[in-house]
């Protein structure tokens, strides 16, 4: 079968010709330990068929291992290192390292989840650089198929571009499926096997360009099936990227917001219904949702176990210590307000024999994916809203921000609030909101980050001295605010600088 070759492991995918080579910088690849397929330039995809095979199979390769590597280990990124949750099993030394700020180029979590993201990017390359002469090729794809499929790469490869910036900052960008390497290409396509690390400003601006066109491409709201990305998913990502400092636009925040707004979504009447599970199946793809990724019972996750017993068979085995835990704060948090629809959607007690963190009788588990069944849930109104919310509070309209915010109050059933009385309160009351509705889905520490480094840090120091159960932690950093690139990929790659603080 013919080759085609991608970046996944840059150091695997280097191949040279029986010539000899000068390679520029030096590397310690050779002529002598690597090898040249004589097709490897010639692409195996050539038909509409082919085509939807990769599109297809860009759906189908990341469902199950996103659980881990785009949301296990997300949410320690996330929701560990600010006030949301204990970072789970203390034995685990990866975790505890991450939420402890002490992680390393060697921490396993890190070195898995840039290669898994590096790979979610090459699946993304394969169609995109090869559906254009596709197109011209078989009369067969049609212009919408074109369209859609183009959108859905473009979309899928924007969320790992995004995730990746977040955590690392400056990224290698790779967009082309490099030709094997030969004495006469070297210096033209070295770049491509050992890219440097890309700006982060420019990383966005290609985001920004290909969602633009997804807005206006990708395939339309399916109420049955929020598992596509969609016009509305390409929007909620622009939202997301105009309001980070990189490429910060308030009203282009605003914009994408009201955009979905007006796609026909609406907030479920009880929160708790978008992670309800019943008898037969799961409850999925409600009105608020998005973009979810769903299972069928039959068919089913596995990360639920992560967080609590299978509350379809409580007699499963759920012994051992599970990934992330609610933290004090947070419940006292919901407390405050009164807010039980919210913490009892977030949180459920039970028992733990290893009683770490809580009493044994009444430990406090994550309830968010509380089935095999259950979607996980990466995009949703009720995050829009609290977005549109802080676009509006950041341009000066503080009622507005406040009709929105108490939206989502209302829906809770919690009292709603006035006006604040100045712009720094009403960024307060909606990160405050933020974390309340949206706790364990991945936004917590960025959050706070958004609004400034030192407001991030006053809350990562400080957890440790304000709960006894939160382990010690190293100060946050401008520097360790991003992970550390793995040693595994400074080695493969010489054209890598490792992040400042590492």
């Amino acid at each position: 079968m013919k080759k085609i070759y991608t970046i996944l492991a840059l150091a695997s995918l280097i191949v040279l010709s029986s010539c000899e080579l000068t390679l520029y910088p030096e590397t310690g690849y050779s002529e002598g330990n690597v090898t040249v397929d004589e097709n490897a330039n010639e692409s195996q995809y050539s038909t509409r068929e082919d085509m939807k095979g990769l599109r297809d199979a860009m759906y189908s390769s990341w469902t199950k291992d996103i659980q881990e590597k785009g949301y296990l280990d997300w949410l320690v990124y996330a929701e560990c290192r600010a006030d949301n949750a204990y970072g789970g099993n203390p034995g685990t030394g990866e975790l505890m390292a991450i939420e402890a700020n002490k992680q390393d180029g060697e921490n396993k979590n890190v070195v898995r989840d840039w290669d898994w993201y590096q790979g979610q990017v090459s699946n993304c390359n394969n169609l995109i650089c090869n559906i254009d002469r596709i197109k011209e090729a078989d009369p067969t794809m049609t212009d919408k198929e074109y369209r859609e499929w183009k959108s859905e790469a473009y979309c899928w490869r924007a969320w790992n571009l995004f995730q990746m910036s977040q955590l690392w900052g400056d990224i290698p960008l790779v967009n082309t499926i490099p030709p094997a390497i030969t004495a006469e290409n070297i210096e033209e396509v070295y770049d491509a096997y050992f890219p440097g690390r890309t700006p982060r400003a420019d990383i966005y601006a290609q985001i920004i360009e290909e969602l633009e066109f997804a807005c206006q491409n990708a395939p339309d709201m399916d109420p049955g099936n929020k598992h596509l990305f969609t016009k509305a998913f390409a929007h909620g990502m622009l939202a997301r990227v105009y309001a980070e400092a990189t490429a910060q636009d308030w009203n282009k925040v605003a914009q994408h917001c009201a955009a979905i707004e007006g796609m026909g979504y609406k907030l479920v009447e009880d929160y708790g219904q978008m992670w309800a599970y019943d008898d037969s199946d799961a409850v999925r793809n409600t009105s608020e949702s998005i973009f979810e990724i769903t299972w069928t019972r039959s068919s089913g996750n596995w990360v639920w176990m992560m967080f609590h017993r299978n509350a379809y068979n409580p007699d499963d085995s759920y012994s051992w210590i599970k990934w992330i835990t609610p933290s004090r704060d947070l419940i006292a948090a919901y407390d405050a307000e009164g807010d039980t629809e919210r913490k009892n959607g977030c949180i459920v007690y039970d028992e733990a024999i290893w009683s770490n963190y809580y009493p044994g009788t009444e430990y406090a588990f994550m309830h968010k994916v509380p089935t095999n069944a259950s979607s996980i849930i990466l995009m949703r109104l009720g995050e829009i809203y609290l977005l549109h919310a802080e676009a509006l509070a950041m341009t000066g309209d503080l009622a507005g921000a406040t009709e929105y915010v108490n939206k989502i109050r209302e829906r809770a059933g919690i009292k709603t609030i006035s006006v604040p009385a100045s712009q720094d309160a009403m960024i307060d009351a909606i990160l405050h909101e933020r974390r309340l509705e949206l706790a364990f889905e991945g936004f917590r520490f960025f959050d706070l980050l958004r609004h400034g480094f030192d407001r991030a840090k006053a809350i990562h120091d400080a957890m440790p001295q304000q709960d006894k159960y939160w382990q010690p932690r190293f100060p946050l950093t401008e520097e360790t605010v991003y992970m550390p690139i793995p040693q595994t990929a400074l080695d493969n790659n010489p054209s890598l600088v490792q992040n400042a603080g590492y």
